[in-house]
């Protein structure tokens, strides 16, 4: 006799591009065997009532949280708010007896993270964070290739990000663009990076020294308005996005736009911008390591370069996404021995988003028995101490990059 599968009742906070792609329509569409989606919230309920369609689901929608959750008592609550917000839904999710997933960041302020830790630790219950980049297949094998003693001892980092004109102006249109919805791209988009840093060394940050100013975005820009649609500047702004012409965030955000006021559009030139576009920080961590870390926001190329430097050798990696030039169809991995000579390694891009750590990370979370040989899975403690990297980098950098001590701004067991 077949026994039944037991589903994971799952709920959906969130329905934004995050929510309705990743958590929505992929999950239902590749895991309906492992979870049923049962109660979809989200205050704009017009943009839920859209996501809902493109998931093909019959969820019932609630723009009460509360009422969602007496209701229905899902086993998971997953969070694609705006990350000032995940806290609450956090605490109310955990305190309703649900388990978490929570989009990155976990949060934006050293008392939100204590308040999530406390309320996990009371409730039983499990928070895990959707750092996906760990399960990409380059991350994978780095941290393989480390774990192995392929250049001996780690000493040192250089981590190079670059977002190009589309992804890292995207931003700058977005809720993501003011501190106090996103804590900046050194919490929002830098937790990914200071998350890949802490999981490859095994170590935690122990201090961080940080730059950082708006060159390009905000009022460094040559004029503004309002928004793109209707902007009188179309014309000459290289930054101009004709949302009416992609048909998934027309629907997703311009008529919710009436309910909420929140547009997709907005203009990166807005003055009251108050996030810094061009980033840099050094990282100590507890085992000795240092690491240079940069962001910039406005690049020809998307992607990364990543080299670690050990005692007997040194990893090179380049990471390709986008850029103006043929793409190989591979990651490279330079494996440099000091009097070994050198071995190329290449990683192909696999299918899904993140190069298939989308995939990969919904396995982890979501089919019973997945292993996890490597520690991929990302609990509330790494998501807290990659938040703690970006708001010790946001604090250095507002005192001219003055050293800052995470053990100063809290004390994660």
């Amino acid at each position: 006799m077949k026994h039944a599968t037991f589903k994971n009742r799952y709920a959906l906070v969130g329905t934004g591009h995050r929510g309705t792609g990743m958590w929505g329509k992929g999950l239902l569409k590749g895991w309906s065997d492992h979870v049923e989606l049962v109660g979809i919230c989200d205050l704009n309920t017009l943009r839920a009532e859209r996501s809902r369609e493109m998931m093909n689901s019959t969820a019932p929608i609630y723009a009460d949280l509360d009422e969602m959750l007496a209701r229905h008592q899902p086993d998971t609550v997953i969070v694609c708010t705006r990350d000032s917000d995940h806290d609450e839904i956090i605490v109310k999710a955990l305190a309703a007896g649900a388990n978490v997933v929570s989009e990155k960041p976990l949060t934006t302020t050293v008392d939100k993270i204590h308040r999530i830790l406390d309320a996990e630790k009371a409730s039983g219950k499990r928070v895990d964070v959707s750092f996906n980049y760990r399960f990409a297949p380059l991350s994978a094998r780095i941290k393989e290739l480390i774990l192995s003693g392929a250049i001996g001892t780690v000493t040192s980092v250089d981590f190079q990000w670059f977002l190009d004109t589309t992804h890292g102006a995207a931003y700058f249109r977005r809720w993501h663009a003011y501190e106090g919805s996103s804590g900046g791209l050194f919490v929002h988009k830098a937790t990914h990076h200071f998350d890949l840093l802490n999981w490859f060394l095994d170590a935690d940050p122990v201090s961080v020294s940080a730059l950082a100013s708006q060159r390009k975005y905000g009022k460094a820009g040559p004029f503004r308005s309002t928004r793109c649609k209707g902007c009188p500047h179309a014309g000459e702004c290289e930054f101009f996005f004709d949302i009416t012409k992609n048909d998934y965030l027309s629907a997703l955000y311009e008529d919710p736009s009436n309910i909420d006021g929140y547009v997709r559009d907005a203009c990166v030139y807005r003055e009251d911008i108050d996030i810094p576009d061009t980033m840099s920080a050094v990282v100590r961590f507890s085992n000795g390591v240092q690491a240079t870390y940069s962001l910039n926001t406005y690049m020809p190329i998307e992607g990364h370069d990543l080299a670690i430097n050990g005692t007997h050798g040194r990893l090179e990696i380049r990471q390709y996404h986008r850029q103006p030039w043929t793409e190989p169809p591979a990651d490279e991995i330079l494996v440099i021995r000091n009097f070994g000579g050198v071995e190329r390694i290449w990683v192909p891009h696999y299918s899904g988003g993140h190069f298939g750590g989308d995939d990969r990370l919904r396995d982890a979370l979501f089919k019973p028995g997945t292993p996890d040989p490597l520690g991929q899975r990302a609990g509330s403690r790494a998501g807290a101490m990659s938040v703690l990297t970006g708001l010790a980098a946001v604090q250095s950098s507002r005192q001219g990059g003055r050293d800052v001590r995470i053990a100063d701004l809290a004390t994660i067991a």
